[in-house]
């Protein structure tokens, strides 16, 4: 019997959608108001699910409290109140979307998490536009 648990979390972040491969149009047609040189942030909300067996001796799938740390110093205190692509080592040379970024966040988690539990990240980038990564 598999049970998903959840925690939600949000950071607050700065970023740039950018390749500096390309001409300063060419980032302008793709990314928009994303490419602002003088970047541009997002509220984002975070979900975060483990999913897996109900461990019969104490009921969880995982522990939440557990799951909230790691949250917190995996996630929380590398990316909330930063400019992912200047302080951010992960970014330094991968654009910062949506989609990078719940990527990068399912790899610092995943190292955490038991190897016999599905991991799945949910990351608002807005109330309407989210991405989900699972691995």
């Amino acid at each position: 019997m598999k049970v998903k648990v959840s925690r939600k979390a949000s950071f607050n972040a700065a970023h740039r959608l950018y390749r500096p491969d390309w001409s300063d149009e060419k980032n302008s047609a793709v990314f928009g108001k994303c490419n602002n040189p003088s970047y541009h942030g997002h509220n984002y909300d975070l979900i975060v699910s483990v999913e897996g067996e109900i461990d019969q001796e104490t009921g969880f799938v995982m522990d939440l409290k557990v799951l909230k740390d790691l949250i917190k110093m995996h996630v929380e205190e590398a990316l909330d109140h930063k400019n992912l692509n200047k302080d951010v080592p992960e970014f330094k040379d991968l654009n910062p979307t949506a989609e990078n970024i719940a990527v990068v966040i399912w790899n610092k988690l995943r190292p955490h998490i038991e190897e016999t539990k599905e991991l799945e990240v949910v990351l608002y980038e807005t109330p309407r536009n989210f991405v989900t990564y699972s691995g």
